[in-house]
């Protein structure tokens, strides 16, 4: 019984690791975003809007950004799905969006880019 205890306490302690890999990973992969966008407590409008409490938001509504026409009516509400269809192509995915981005095709970037950013509520502050 105490081995499986163990193994279990292992598993957890693995997976929390994972996550914080996971995290720190996508930050430096959110260093291709800065350019144009912020996400934490210091977050601002850039040549892009803040990403800050990203899931769940519809786009095109953060105050005091110009959105595209084609992002407003885009009926997106951001999450984990929507986020990485988007990043992998955003022209694709919004025609006439303004984001000039190439995309990133990684999946496993792809996740670790959404683990860094969906950890910040809408206040900046982490989740």
């Amino acid at each position: 019984m105490r081995k499986w205890v163990f193994a279990g306490l292992l598993v957890v302690a693995s997976t929390g690791a994972a996550l914080a890999q996971d995290a720190a990973a996508g930050e430096q992969s959110f260093n291709k975003c800065r350019p144009c966008h912020d996400v934490g407590p210091d977050a601002k409008v850039k040549l892009g809007p803040p990403l800050n409490g990203l899931d769940g938001r519809k786009a095109g509504t953060v105050d005091g950004f110009n959105y595209s026409d084609a992002n407003k009516a885009s009926g997106i509400t951001w999450n984990e799905a929507n986020f990485k269809k988007y990043i992998e192509n955003p022209a694709a995915m919004v025609p006439g969006t303004r984001m000039a981005f190439g995309g990133i095709k990684d999946t496993a970037e792809l996740g670790n880019l959404w683990t860094y950013v969906n950890q910040f509520k809408a206040d900046g502050s982490k989740k």
